[in-house]
Formats: structure tokens, C-alpha cells, sequence
């Protein structure tokens, strides 16, 4: 296994017009979640990849599950509650806007999850653990779990990445400061938006939000910058690296954990930081391009058809 990732996937409705939800009579229907959203990517990219979480025991969980599985990911520690039900979320096509979401995931399967749900045995066998900020959000036992695979992650001998994903309708920006830097403190690299690194380090440029979480013991800092492309550094150096441009960007939402899945990919190939960085900006700016936050995730041979000789010499 190359990445394990853990967190809440929820079933998304968008309609195929823009406007109003009020208005919209037909929707059509994926998933949307942070975390399943990095492991589809890395499948598509030809990595082996495994996510978990709790669903609920109904149509919307069995769902989720056979289309992240049906994506190449294995989904084998997922388990069903017959308790609570799989979250829902909906997504508001504005023009000239980002999309409005609402979320449906109170008290959802979810929102469960716990330290027992953590598989020590099948966390061992990755060389990568992804995590979320969005776990954390999500309640006290889900923060605990995210403790609970980081220890167990170091213990195995996993580089563990974070994304902090701060998601404000989950928690106060206070809350969210407090919680994900202690998260990031015990990760090995972690990659914040510029608004999430200007949130948890109170710095508003790249290079000192970098220096922030540097010298709170991460060995990498990775800052993503929209379509200016990413800063990343170490103890030893930083460097911008350019981004994508897109003629026509469709729906943004999907595009930060694209370019987490292009990064990992990147350094799972054994890349260094830069090339890898430069992978995470084109992934990212594929997701621009398509409606859902998964469909716009490109294949191994759509980026590689013109290097894949070169990779495996």
C-alpha cells in the first residue's frame, strides 16, 4: 500500500443549472470527501491506495463505498452503522461565484469515528498517511483517531502528510488554531492553503507561514497559492514553484485535494520536492476544469503518456 487516508465522504447533489437550489428541479448525484478524494486521485495515477471510514447502514453508505472501490481504492476497513446514517451534502452553482455549499452531516456515521477504528495492522503496510483537518472538526472521538494513526504511523515508520483543510462552518477559526497546530506538530509534512496558513500562524506571507510550521518540528512546509502555483521549504531552502493556467475554470472545489494526490504521487516516485510540487499545481488545475470534485482527476496515461519511458528506466 502506498497512501492510507481516513475521514468523512458524503453523497453530493448538484443540479446541472446555475442558480438558486430553489429553482433546481433534477440533480445529479457523486460523493464528495477530502480525504477519498486524494486516494481516487492516487488510483487514477496508478498508486495503491486505501481508504476507511464509518457509513451509514443504508443506500447512501453502499453508495459511497462502490464508488470509491470502483475507483481502484481499497475500501476493505470501511465499516457500516446501523446507528447513524452517511452524511449528504449539496452544492449551489453561482454565477460568477464559487459554488455555495450546504452540508447534511450532523450525527453522521461519520462523526463517529473513533481510535477503534484505526486498523494498526493495515496502517503498517503504507508508506504514507494522509490526514485532513476536516476529521478533527468533526468531534472528540474523531480527533482522537487522528492522534491514535498518527502514533501508530510513527511507530511503523510512515511519513505522515496533513492538509488542514479548514472548513469554518465546523468550528470557530479559534478552535481550528488551537487543534490543527498541535495536529501539525506531529506530522512530517503539511500543506495549508495561503488563507488556512494565514489562520493557524497569524503570517500572511509564504515564506514566514512556512518558517511557522518549520520550526514546530515539520520537516516540510508545502504552500498552496491557487493559480500562482504552491511555496514549498525546508530547514535548508524554499522555492516557488509556477502554476497551471486554466482557460475556464468550472467548479474549484476538488482542486487543493488534486493537488495533494499530484504531490504524494510525486514523492511516492521518489521525486524530488520541486518535481513533485510541479505535479500536485497540473493535477490541481485539471479538477478546475470539471463539475464534482473527483470527475476532473486525470489518469496515469493522460499525464505520463510522454514520460512514462523515462519514469520506469
Amino acid at each position: 500500500m502506498d497512501v492510507v487516508t481516513f475521514g468523512e465522504t458524503m453523497v453530493l447533489f448538484y443540479p446541472p443549472t446555475v442558480g438558486p437550489l430553489r429553482f433546481a428541479t433534477t440533480f445529479h448525484r457523486s460523493i464528495g470527501g477530502a480525504e477519498s478524494n486524494v486516494a481516487i486521485c492516487l488510483a487514477r495515477l496508478g498508486h495503491q491506495a486505501g481508504w476507511f471510514s464509518r457509513l451509514g447502514n443504508d443506500e447512501f453508505g453502499v453508495y459511497v463505498q462502490n464508488f470509491i472501490r470502483g475507483e481502484g481504492v481499497d475500501t476493505s476497513r470501511v465499516r457500516f452503522d446501523d446507528q447513524f446514517p452517511t452524511g449528504l451534502f449539496f452544492k449551489e452553482r453561482q454565477a460568477m461565484q464559487e459554488p455555495r455549499v450546504t452540508y447534511y452531516r450532523k450525527d453522521s456515521a461519520a462523526s463517529k469515528l473513533s481510535p477503534a477504528d484505526v486498523d494498526e495492522e493495515y496502517l503498517s503496510r503504507a508508506k504514507f498517511l494522509h490526514l485532513s483537518g476536516i476529521t478533527p472538526a468533526l468531534g472528540p472521538s474523531c480527533l482522537d483517531a487522528v492522534h491514535h494513526a498518527i502514533t501508530l504511523a510513527k511507530k511503523h515508520g510512515l511519513t505522515v502528510v496533513f492538509d488542514p483543510n479548514i472548513r469554518l462552518k465546523l468550528w470557530t477559526k479559534e478552535r481550528a488554531r488551537e487543534v490543527l497546530l498541535e495536529v501539525a506538530k506531529r506530522c512530517d509534512i503539511v500543506m495549508p492553503g495561503l488563507e488556512e496558513g494565514e489562520i493557524l500562524t497569524g503570517q500572511t506571507a509564504p515564506e514566514e507561514i512556512a518558517k511557522v510550521f518549520l520550526q514546530n518540528g515539520v520537516n516540510l512546509a508545502v504552500i498552496k497559492l491557487g493559480e500562482k502555483g504552491a511555496y514549498y521549504a525546508t530547514s535548508e531552502a524554499g522555492e516557488y514553484v509556477p502554476g497551471y493556467p486554466v482557460l475556464q475554470i468550472v467548479d474549484p472545489i476538488g482542486a487543493g485535494d488534486g493537488f495533494a494526490g499530484g504531490f504524494l504521487s510525486g514523492l511516492i516516485r521518489g521525486w524530488p520536492y520541486r518535481k513533485a510540487v510541479e505535479l500536485g499545481n497540473r493535477i490541481g488545475a485539471y479538477a478546475l476544469t470539471v463539475a464534482g470534485d473527483v470527475e476532473g482527476y486525470p489518469f496515469e496515461s493522460q499525464i505520463f503518456s510522454d514520460q512514462t519511458k523515462e519514469i520506469k528506466r
